[in-house]
């Protein structure tokens, strides 16, 4: 575990969670990594607005807390495989409960915005995206 993670200066627990969750792309990997191993081409390919060295970046930082396993085999071209670790597994309750909040902000935010457009009119279901699959599998 890196150890910036565990002095938060204000000794708030959220600060230490969101020390480990936090970055723009953390809950996404974990998303994706919580439905089976992924190689990490998988994982750029399911997260295309990731640069390949900020998903690096951020598997590492994953990997430094604990909260994914890395394995690498002894082959060439080398293979390299994540999963989530048994003390990231804790984690799904939180992702399932973040996605949740975002979906019920994105709508709400949204229905107001298309309201105002609209003049009224019922705003329509939306589609799957693909938080939504990825908590299904999570068993939610």
């Amino acid at each position: 575990m890196r150890p910036k993670r565990l002095d938060p200066r204000s000794g708030c627990s959220v600060e230490v969670t969101l020390s480990v969750v936090g970055g723009i792309w953390k809950p996404t990997i974990l998303f994706h990594l919580f439905t089976g191993k992924k190689r990490f081409m998988e994982l750029t390919r399911a997260i295309p607005n990731a640069t390949q060295r900020m998903l690096t970046l951020q598997l590492r930082e994953l990997e430094a807390d604990g909260i994914i396993v890395r394995h690498v085999f002894p082959q060439i071209p080398p293979k390299v495989e994540y999963e989530i670790s048994p003390s990231g597994q804790s984690l799904g309750p939180l992702l399932v409960s973040l996605r949740e909040w975002g979906l019920h902000y994105r709508n709400s935010t949204q229905g107001a915005s298309q309201q105002k457009h609209n003049h009224g009119n019922e705003v329509g279901a939306r589609p799957l995206n693909s938080c939504m699959v990825k908590s299904r599998a999570m068993g939610r």
